[in-house]
């Protein structure tokens, strides 16, 4: 397993491309944190800094699809870089114009928010062009699942550091400083600067046209909803079992059940389509919520939440693999920025259903939400199956730097050519 993972890393460009593009996304990753820690600061409540936290989530989930559209046109050098200084100016100007005038706060968020790089959708869709066989492309995003998880641990650490050492401005302009050298470093590598989305059809819907591609975000705006509800749910827990320790052990113990799968999950080859595999593996994800109802002593409740967390970076691996079999032609890393976007807005749906159910409720009831979650991202996989396992393609591999004759990685499934348009004309 080790050395299968060491054999991807050595591959060149790989290390460089996930630490750059892990960095990268610090800003995203600790944004509410900084933000939070930074209003407080500055005297401002915490209702005005979970405004001033939403108008950069919503700006997010807006930018995402959109820049990663303009990647699929323009190339990511041209798109990621100047959206990657944009979003940290919006917070350069949040941290030097602090919350007066507060029209000035909310619109440096919706700046930060918007022009946030789609890094994430970046690199998976710069892996096939990189790793040459099949198996470590899915390794890759398995990795990936992994080091996402290493990154919302540490991003947190690296704020409060840095807030201890200088203050709440000094960590906005530090992890964004990060944030656009990791950017940076990616956009300068050879695979970033040579790698072109393959010829696409015209269409407003753009990814969305594909039907495989919605069944796949409707599954996971309920993964996301679970993941935001669990969140709440253990802070609730911990009110009554002790305090804010219980939960950040509930939620550490997620976290390290999700890296424990992941590794394992990329650690090997699996047989069978990655479209039948993914039900299982959100099959096996909903079946670990359902325990955590049942809100046991905290030893128990740990190792649940332990459990609970092994299925998700697999099942975010898979899903991966799923997107690039169903994105359209011409529009990868487009749909990789949707998956963000649907998982981002699920996740906040879920913390806005399962406060008022705690408060209503109680601790099992708000334990519940996340169960319903899974069960619905299931369901939603099942009743729409026949659109995942309709006619796939065989996957072809590019070069890192395509010629106009050579085949590209993305795989339109549905080979439809828009009625009304010329093939080759962008989108």
């Amino acid at each position: 397993m080790a050395a299968g993972y060491g054999e991807l890393l050595r591959t060149p460009h790989a290390a460089r491309l996930l630490i750059g593009t892990l960095l990268g996304r610090l800003p995203n990753a600790t944004a509410a944190l900084a933000v939070l820690l930074f209003s407080r600061a500055e005297g401002g409540s915490y209702a005005l800094a979970g405004g001033l936290s939403a108008v950069y989530g919503v700006a997010n989930a807006v930018g995402q699809p959109l820049l990663g559209r303009a990647v699929d046109r323009f190339g990511q050098t041209w798109v990621m870089l100047p959206a990657a200084v944009a979003s940290a100016l919006g917070m350069v100007l949040f941290a030097v114009v602090g919350l007066d005038p507060l029209p000035v706060a909310y619109a440096a968020m919706l700046i930060a928010g918007l022009f946030t790089p789609p890094l994430e959708g970046g690199l998976r869709a710069l892996w096939p062009a990189v790793l040459r066989r099949e198996d470590q492309v899915h390794a890759a995003y398995a990795l990936d699942a992994v080091a996402q998880e290493v990154m919302f641990a540490v991003g947190p650490l690296l704020v409060t550091l840095s807030v201890a050492v200088w203050s709440e401005a000094a960590a906005l302009l530090v992890i964004n400083a990060i944030g656009v050298a990791g950017a940076l470093w990616v956009v300068v590598s050879r695979p970033s600067r040579q790698w072109r989305s393959a010829p696409r059809e015209a269409h407003w819907l753009g990814a969305l046209r594909s039907p495989g591609l919605l069944v796949l975000l409707g599954s996971f705006f309920f993964i996301g909803l679970a993941l935001g509800a669990i969140a709440v749910a253990a802070v609730a827990y911990a009110d009554e079992h002790g305090g804010g320790v219980v939960s950040s052990a509930l939620l550490s113990a997620l976290g390290v059940g999700a890296l424990a799968g992941g590794i394992v999950y990329g650690g090997r080859t699996w047989p069978g389509a990655p479209e039948r595999r993914l039900r299982l593996l959100v099959a096996a994800l909903a079946l670990g919520y359902l325990p955590l109802m049942l809100v046991p002593g905290v030893v128990m409740m740990t190792v649940l939440a332990g459990v609970a967390g092994v299925f998700l970076a697999p099942a975010l691996a898979c899903a991966f693999v799923v997107v690039d079999r169903h994105a359209p032609t011409g529009t990868v890393t487009e749909a990789f920025s949707w998956l963000v976007t649907t998982f981002v807005v699920g996740n906040a749906v879920g913390t806005a259903v399962a406060g008022p159910t705690v408060q209503l409720g109680g601790v099992a009831p708000g334990f519940a939400v996340p169960a319903a979650g899974g069960v619905a991202a299931l369901a939603v996989l099942l009743a729409a199956q026949r659109f995942l396992l309709d006619g796939p393609r065989p996957v072809v591999r590019p070069t890192v730097h395509p010629t106009p004759d050579e085949p590209r990685a993305e795989n339109d499934r549905n080979r439809a050519v828009e009625p009304g348009f010329r093939a080759r004309h962008q989108a």
